[in-house]
Order: C-alpha cells, then sequence, then structure tokens
C-alpha cells in the first residue's frame, strides 16, 4: 500500500514537472471584472518582455512652432499638409522618414533631384496615408480617444507595416474525404493557425457582413444563425484576441457574451475600431489599387489592408497609450463630422 502510495505521489511529481515545462514562465493574472465572474487576464512574462520593446515609442523632438509661413507657400505642390507651418512641415517629414524609410530616407518617397516631383508611387501613397492618418485623428475619437495615432503606430521603422493582410485566393472548396471546407480546416495566420474560416478580415473589415450571430432564443424563430457563421464570427474574434494580446474576457463578460450591458467598455470601444478598420479599407487602402506595383500587391492582385493587430501589434493599446501626437500636432487635424 505504502509502495503503491510512493509510485502515485512520483507520478504526480512526474506530471507537474512535465507540464510546468509547456509554459514558462509561470503566468499572471489579472482580475479584469467583478469578482467572482471569472474575468480575468492572463499574461506571459515572457511575452510581455518581448512586446515592451516592440511597444516603445522613439524620443519626439519638442513640438515645432505654429508660427511663420505655411507650407503651402514656403514649398511647392505639398497638398495635405499646406496649413501647417514651414516648421511644423519640415519636423514632421523628418520624423516620417525614421517612421516608415530609415534605411532609405527621404529618396524613398522623393526624387530628391526635385522634391515636387510625384513621379514616384511611394510619395503618392504617403501622401494619402497621411490623409488617412488625420482622419483617424479628428473623425475615430471614438477607438483612437486623445491618443491618437502617428505613421509610426503601424510602420514602427518598416517601409510596409509588418502586419498587413491581403484577401486570399479562393481555395478548393472539396479536399478528397473532408469534403466542402466551406472556406475553412486550412490553417492560415489570419485564423491564428486554426481550422476556423481562413479570411474572417475580408467579411468583416472590408465588406460589411454581419458579425453578431447570437439570437434572443434558441428555437429558430428567434436566431436564424447558423454554426458555420459563428465560426466566422469566432474566427474574427480570434484575430482581435491575438492582436490586441487579451482574452475574450477584455471586452466581453462570458457569462452572457451578447449582453452589452454587462460587457466592458472596452466592447464599445472595439466596436468603433471595427468600422474604423472597415472604413480606411475601403476609403484610403482599395483606391491605391492603381498605384501600387504589382510586387506590393497579393496573390489576388489586391492592396495591403489594415486590421487591428497592424496598429496594436499585440498590445490592448498601441504603444500601451503612449501618444505621440503630442508631439506632432500637425496629425491631429480637423475634419468634418464624427465616426
Amino acid at each position: 500500500m505504502i509502495r503503491r502510495t510512493l509510485q502515485t505521489a512520483a507520478l504526480l511529481i512526474a506530471g507537474c514537472v512535465l507540464l510546468a515545462g509547456c509554459e514558462r514562465p509561470w503566468m499572471d493574472s489579472v482580475q479584469h471584472g467583478p469578482r467572482g465572474t471569472g474575468m480575468a487576464e492572463i499574461y506571459n512574462p515572457r511575452i510581455l518582455a518581448t512586446q515592451d520593446a516592440l511597444n516603445t515609442a522613439p524620443p519626439s523632438p519638442p513640438p515645432a512652432s505654429p508660427d511663420g509661413p505655411r507650407a503651402k507657400t514656403a514649398y511647392q505642390n505639398v497638398q495635405v499638409l499646406g496649413d501647417v507651418s514651414a516648421g511644423q512641415f519640415i519636423g514632421l517629414m523628418t520624423a516620417i522618414t525614421t517612421w516608415v524609410a530609415p534605411t532609405e530616407g527621404c529618396a524613398y518617397c522623393h526624387n530628391v533631384q526635385n522634391f515636387a516631383d510625384d513621379s514616384k508611387y511611394t510619395k503618392v501613397v504617403a501622401r494619402k496615408m497621411i490623409e488617412m492618418t488625420r482622419h483617424i485623428n479628428a473623425n475615430w475619437d471614438k477607438h483612437v480617444g486623445n491618443t491618437g495615432v502617428t505613421c509610426y503606430t503601424c510602420h514602427r521603422g518598416n517601409a510596409v507595416p509588418q502586419n498587413v493582410w491581403f484577401t486570399p485566393l479562393q481555395q478548393d472548396k472539396h479536399a478528397d474525404f473532408i469534403g466542402d471546407l466551406a472556406g475553412q480546416n486550412t490553417p492560415a495566420p489570419l485564423a491564428d493557425m486554426s481550422s476556423l474560416p481562413t479570411d474572417a478580415l475580408t467579411p468583416f473589415l472590408l465588406e460589411d457582413k454581419p458579425i453578431r450571430v447570437n439570437g434572443p432564443t434558441p428555437l429558430p424563430s428567434g436566431n436564424r444563425m447558423s454554426i458555420k457563421q459563428g465560426e466566422w464570427t469566432y474566427s474574427l474574434m480570434t484575430h482581435m484576441s491575438k492582436s490586441l494580446g487579451v482574452n475574450c474576457t477584455y471586452c466581453h463578460n462570458t457569462r452572457s457574451f451578447q449582453s452589452w450591458e454587462s460587457s466592458p467598455p472596452q466592447r464599445v470601444t472595439a466596436y468603433h475600431g471595427i468600422r474604423m478598420a472597415r472604413d480606411l479599407n475601403n476609403a484610403y487602402m482599395v483606391p491605391l489599387t492603381e498605384v501600387f506595383p504589382d510586387n506590393r500587391k497579393g496573390p489576388g492582385g489586391d492592396v495591403a489592408k489594415v486590421s487591428c493587430a497592424t496598429c496594436h501589434q499585440g498590445a490592448y493599446k498601441p504603444l500601451y497609450g503612449f501618444s505621440m501626437l503630442t508631439s506632432y500636432p500637425e496629425l491631429a487635424s480637423a475634419g468634418a463630422g464624427k465616426k
């Protein structure tokens, strides 16, 4: 009896040692909702250490003086930032160079023999992206708040943001004995390598398909949504969870996923974020399709598009909520009508 007890204890200890090696170091748990609801965020300190480096903002100079001649009178062919001072314009151009093209410098977007020239597609794209940034800060404060965004929020020193997406090519609907793939069962990064639908971004962040699948009753008369539709929504939620580095409980009370009343305020912020991404893709990215060369397009000839990961990059708030906009107020242009 004693021998059997010792054997059992040894097996338990060995099992604990084995499982402890699966995830190191120990997880941190942060209470996120009312006690007893199980609403806690689980963090891996090892991953957080990596995220800290990725979400550290570069040093910013003091804001340039808004006084003096306007950029549109001091320089030629200034179509977007003509309302700022010449000092602000040069300061922002210098910053954009380090945010987007630290190796190539000004020549990445400009013909350095004639800065007014628009022959480089990168300059045309950059102008549109500055318009987009000002649009976000002026009209999408329900998502970005007073923190706002700059070019660095997405680019982080890369000419092309690391977390953009393209609509995948239409896959073969049948796979031997599996039958109709129904857009899923082919692990892909957009679905976090799961068997969920592989492209949950096109229907929700480009198109305007309904995301909500919960009904007020389990009976068909109250809920016409199918399980497969639920899987598409779940694939989008998986993308959002990974993009922000959070659990479902960051936006939902899992007691009742469909209840807005018991959900944290972050759910409203996410609601506007989904619509903001859809707006940016359709109003700014897709219109650039003919501007981008073929080598910058996806396998189906579409342009790169934004998603939650483009800005957040694994953090619940981009740059953990640090606002670079205070140093670059020229990107906080007033716009017409709040979203």
